[in-house]
């Protein structure tokens, strides 16, 4: 088993640099299945989430490999298997995207119901509801969904929730069918945004990304490209919550302040130091942040992935702060955890109350998914004492190279393991598929 160790109480200082969007760039890897000529796409960020689809895509009968330290090749032109295989979807929610493409271009998929972080319901319905609306003849068999068309048709789709997954997919299916398709209260994610452009980059006819209604007019082919897969805004407000609950002064390169806007805001409000400019972001704080109220809400509302990080931050803050979460049910798992650092947390379904104690305390806790690991990596480095998080696995599924980037702005962190760990050549653990 692999577990990270924590010194608390250093003040985290120096700069951090961001890495790619995990969210952005499996949209993107799924999408590059569309493609009738090799994609190379830079700026991929070698966490295990990238691994488990770069396995994916190769068992479809894709080339799939890295041609520098961060750049991808992904040549999809001699795709052979139709049908993604069960072990490796079911561990990663995104793999799950490769449905519309692998429709779109060739007919046919049979593909099973996704897994990734138990952090509430994520049903299919609206992607499968989307599909069908574009054409194509959608069942479910056991625990997998078939789909088969002739050449999608284009259709209006309204979208009951503005889901970010949904909405990529969605496009990706739509942007090789005959006519018009319009995505009604789509999600306006940056992420959306990027798949957006990078589709656009290989001869898609896309209108109105990052807004709630995108128009996709029909190509007969996309081409190959490359592309650059934008900054891990997720990653990005992690470092600088950690910054601040650690009373530390962090500049975090390669972040964009406007994907940030909702978090940056809200540190702000809670007393946070926040400077931004084209290059990055600086953080600091001294003395204890003051309590604030967060709601989770689709982007630009405060996102549910940083909703877990920003109450650890709350944990400690002057006041008692509500925390509501409106997009997953069981996004609260990690209350516990904090609570056995000495967090005076309250919580009751979807809502949180946070009365902010002087200081938390070290402790043997577990990561109950990604974002949650995250969160108590960030109580741990501000505790005094000693922090033990284990089920870290969590963690690497989105953070590349976490430890090592807390390590260069000082903070007494260790990766430990009981036994050896299969690795890339990057370093970064990796699932055996």
């Amino acid at each position: 088993m692999e577990r990270i160790t924590i010194t608390g109480g250093v003040p985290l200082q120096g700069e951090v640099r961001v890495s790619g969007s995990k969210n952005a760039a499996l949209a993107i890897m799924a999408g590059a299945v569309l493609a009738s000529e090799p994609v190379v796409l830079h700026n991929i960020p070698h966490i295990t989430d990238i691994y488990t689809m770069m396995a994916m895509l190769r068992r479809l009968g894709t080339v799939v490999e890295f041609i520098h330290p961060h750049s991808l090749l992904i040549d999809a032109s001699r795709i052979s298997n139709l049908e993604a295989p069960h072990n490796l979807v079911t561990r990663m929610r995104a793999s799950f995207s490769v449905t519309g493409p692998l429709v779109a271009r060739f007919g046919f998929a049979r593909v099973p119901l996704p897994g990734g972080c138990d952090i509430g319901a994520r049903p299919v319905d609206f992607h499968i509801k989307g599909l069908r609306l574009l054409g194509a003849d959608v069942s479910m068999d056991g625990d997998s969904v078939t789909a088969q068309a002739g050449r999608l048709k284009g259709n209006v789709i309204y979208l009951d929730y503005p889901s970010a997954g949904a909405t990529q997919h969605l496009m990706t299916a739509a942007v090789l069918a005959e006519g018009t398709t319009v995505i009604k209260n789509a999600a306006e994610e940056p992420e959306v945004v990027d798949l957006a452009n990078f589709l656009i980059a290989l001869g898609a006819r896309i209108r109105g990304h990052g807004t709630s209604y995108i128009t996709i007019e029909g190509v007969p082919r996309l081409r190959g490209g490359e592309y650059t897969i934008i900054p891990d805004r997720l990653e990005a407000a992690t470092y600088a919550i950690a910054a601040a609950l650690t009373r530390g002064d962090v500049y975090i390169a390669n972040a964009n302040p406007e994907h940030m806007m909702p978090v940056l805001f809200k540190l702000q409000e809670a007393g946070v130091q926040v400077e931004s400019n084209q290059t990055g972001v600086h953080v600091r704080l001294q003395g204890r942040p003051r309590a604030v109220n967060i709601k989770t809400m689709p982007h630009p509302g405060f996102p549910t992935d940083i909703q877990q990080p920003m109450t650890a931050l709350l944990c400690v803050a002057e006041g008692v702060s509500i925390v509501t979460e409106t997009v997953y049910e069981r996004r609260f798992r990690y209350v516990e955890e904090l609570q056995k650092m000495g967090a005076d947390i309250t919580q009751e379904n979807r809502t949180a109350v946070v009365r902010g104690v002087e200081k938390l305390y070290g402790a043997t806790v577990e990561a109950t998914d990604l974002r949650a690991g995250a969160a108590l990596v960030i109580a741990g480095l501000g505790a005094e004492g000693d922090t033990t998080i284990e089920n870290i696995y969590h963690i690497d599924r989105g953070y590349e190279n976490l430890v090592a980037k807390m390590q260069s702005l000082g903070a007494q962190i260790l990766r430990t393991s009981d036994e050896p760990v299969l690795v890339s050549a990057q370093g970064v653990p990796v699932c055996s598929v």
